[in-house]
């Protein structure tokens, strides 16, 4: 399977509607085919079976500039063969939420430079690759088991240092990693909620925003149960 088939078969799954609705949730893409993602993951499946190079495939796809060309490139590549160059070039690319945290999720957190990225990618001020450097954190606290607590809590200052940042999709990602870190485990749940209090004092409207749904989540019985549940079962 190569990227030429790759594009052929979405076109023939195209539907305006769905591209419609992608803007609705502010997915905006000069080229797109509202192609949904379960076919998106079911497709990217099948390439990574029926081709011999899935990196040099998902270069290939990503320079398409097609919306969902990028989401497979992304589910295909191979993080140990992507360079700094090609992390630089794709962020550099990102025009919308979606492709950013899913080629963060599913691609840049499994990387060498993931870690340095958070820190290079977030003083950026271009919003998605700022973004990117930031919800590399909701996706670190996510699967990176190995990290010990405190390599996570070093994250912390971070997010505080960015919450006033009042664009949408900065602030957002701020409250996403915010909640991630404090879902990890108590003692980061102890910490991230201290971050959040810490957030609020900031006292700009932002800040207001993140730490009051951070808090929400954080502090609520659900949350806390989960994490003595964990913690309960690691001693046993």
């Amino acid at each position: 399977m190569n990227a030429k088939e790759i594009i052929e078969i979405l076109e023939a799954q195209a539907d305006p509607a769905n591209v419609a609705g992608m803007r609705r949730f502010a997915i905006t893409a000069e080229k797109a085919f509202g192609v949904p993602a379960p076919a998106l993951k079911q497709l990217a499946k099948d390439a990574k079976k029926q081709t011999a190079d899935r990196h040099r495939l998902a270069l290939e796809l990503w320079l398409t500039g097609v919306h969902e060309a990028r989401i497979i490139a992304a589910l295909i590549d191979d993080p140990k063969r992507v360079t700094e160059d090609q992390m630089e070039a794709w962020a550099a690319d990102f025009d919308n939420w979606a492709v950013c945290d899913s080629t963060c999720g599913h691609l840049f957190s499994r990387t060498p430079l993931a870690y340095r990225k958070v820190e290079e990618w977030s003083a950026r001020d271009a919003e998605f690759v700022k973004r990117a450097g930031i919800v590399l954190v909701a996706w670190l606290a996510v699967h990176d088991k190995k990290a010990p607590d405190a390599q996570i809590a070093e994250f912390l200052p971070l997010l505080e240092k960015h919450a006033g940042d009042d664009r949408n999709f900065i602030k957002k990602a701020v409250n996403w990693s915010l909640r991630s870190i404090g879902k990890r485990s108590l003692e980061l749940n102890r910490l991230a909620i201290e971050a959040a209090a810490r957030i609020r004092a900031q006292n700009t409207r932002s800040a207001r925003w993140i730490a009051a749904d951070a808090l929400r989540e954080l502090t609520g019985e659900k949350v806390q149960e989960r994490l003595q549940s964990r913690l309960s079962a690691s001693r046993k």
